[in-house]
């Protein structure tokens, strides 16, 4: 038998207690159901957003109570999953939430979340059956409604490279020529030596420089698991083509000026660089582009296709889910938010940056809608954001079906250590987080 079926099946059943023992001393469940009979029509939903995104999700919860008559409780958390595990110990989730896609596994494996039938959601159709498949955790059953979907893509100072009369960068080779120029050629001619090439979030904390460097690997040929389509995976960051990808990143952090100074200790909340015009490439994610709009122009800021490595362009892709709260008793006001969620309205309600009533830009939250009837170049009129489509056509995300944090810690960790150090052997860093991972796998009961 499968070690990890009869690992999950474990689970399930702590799983299933769980769930029945939040719902017993939920608020929700006292609160009167699902409304059917006249009872509490409030849902309470958590998204992991500051002031910016939680614009936008307001947004549509105003819609959705304007249609429906339910009351969205809407609560932005920034310290998202602390919150959730505390909310958890009290046996008292939110009815609904919001966050990564990423995160299924974890979820699935606590009890948090409950299970979904497609079918039952109206307008699910309208989402492409790959995208629901991406939802299903490794018991072959899904947990969560696709919301947004996104790949990281290469943002370019299009007035530096301009200036400095040089083109688009196409492969890694031109990408690094261009990271060089814009550190040694003045790109913003203010006759002072100000500039760098790549903004890099290359911490291992929360494994920052995984997330920047993974598409490297890809584009490489490289992988991190192999999936043998049984519920297992193998370990396979040790191959040739990873350890190249893995030597060009280490050459990035070792060549003045190409990353700003000190990457290897910066999360996302330390590089402003960009956005300040001290930095003229990032390689992120399609949500700040409105952030870099406002800062230096929209016309000083493109995207370009993502420069090919060895194997291709392959781009690492991310998302959000609608969670439903295993704790919660409103199947049906559940069922209906996550619906609305994904209508055509709502997607491009959250895809635009508006101003709210109290003067707060809205940062959109729905990047690439998981709605096929949407088009994102046109809502938005912005040929920049069909790139970003172009590059999540062309992407890989990691497994959501396992809880893959602690994956992407060793990952980051390794990693992370090779930049740090320009004589570190990158072969045998490739080897040991190798190793690591395959003893991940064994520890989760994922190994076959």
């Amino acid at each position: 038998m499968n070690p990890r079926l009869t690992r999950f099946g474990a689970i399930g059943g702590v799983a299933a207690l769980a769930a029945s023992g939040l719902a017993a001393c939920s608020s929700s469940a006292n609160a009167g159901g699902d409304g059917a009979d006249g009872g509490d029509q409030t849902l309470e939903v958590w998204t992991r957003s500051g002031p910016e995104a939680a614009a936008s999700y307001q947004f549509a919860f105003d819609a959705f109570t304007e249609q429906t008559g339910i009351t969205i409780d809407y609560q932005p958390v920034e310290e998202f999953d602390t919150q959730l595990q505390a909310r958890a110990q009290q046996g008292d989730l939110p009815d609904v939430f919001v966050n990564d896609a990423g995160s299924l596994g974890n979820y699935v494996s606590q009890g948090l979340v409950l299970p979904v039938d497609p079918a039952e959601i109206e307008g699910g159709d309208a989402i492409p059956q790959s995208t629901w498949d991406e939802n299903v955790a490794t018991d072959g059953t899904t947990y969560a409604i696709p919301f947004s979907r996104q790949a990281v893509v290469t943002m370019v100072r299009r007035d530096w490279r301009e200036a400095l009369g040089l083109e688009q960068p196409k492969t890694w080779e031109e990408l690094t020529e261009l990271a060089e120029a814009f550190a040694t050629q003045d790109p913003d001619d203010n006759g002072k030596d100000d500039t760098y090439g790549m903004v890099v979030p290359g911490s291992a904390q929360s494994g920052y420089i995984f997330r920047w460097g993974v598409p490297y690997i890809y584009q490489a040929g490289g992988e991190i698991l192999a999936d043998n389509g049984d519920g297992t995976f193998a370990a396979v960051f040790d191959s040739p083509e990873t350890g190249t990808a893995v030597e060009w990143i280490q050459e990035q952090f070792c060549t003045p000026g190409v990353v700003v100074p000190g990457s290897v200790n910066l999360t996302t909340a330390d590089t402003p660089f960009f956005g300040q015009g001290t930095a003229g490439i990032y390689l992120t994610g399609p949500y700040n582009i409105s952030t870099f709009d406002d800062q230096v122009g929209k016309e000083n800021v493109e995207v370009i296709p993502m420069p090919e490595g060895p194997a291709g362009a392959t781009s690492w892709s991310e998302g959000e889910n609608i969670y439903l709260g295993a704790s919660s008793e409103k199947a049906d006001l559940q069922k209906q938010l996550a619906a609305f969620l994904i209508t055509p309205e709502a997607q491009e309600l959250m895809m635009k940056a508006e101003t709210n009533d109290e003067g707060v830009l809205a940062q959109p939250v729905v990047r690439l809608p998981v709605n096929q009837d949407v088009n994102v170049g046109e809502v938005k009129d912005d040929e920049r954001w069909d790139l970003v489509a172009d590059a999540y056509a062309d992407s890989k995300h990691f497994p959501w079906s396992i809880d893959f944090l602690p994956y992407r810690q060793i990952v980051a960790d390794g990693m992370n250590a090779i930049a740090a150090d320009c004589n570190a052997d990158v072969a045998a860093g490739v080897t040991s987080i190798n190793e690591q991972v395959a003893a991940q796998l064994e520890s989760d009961g994922l190994a076959g």
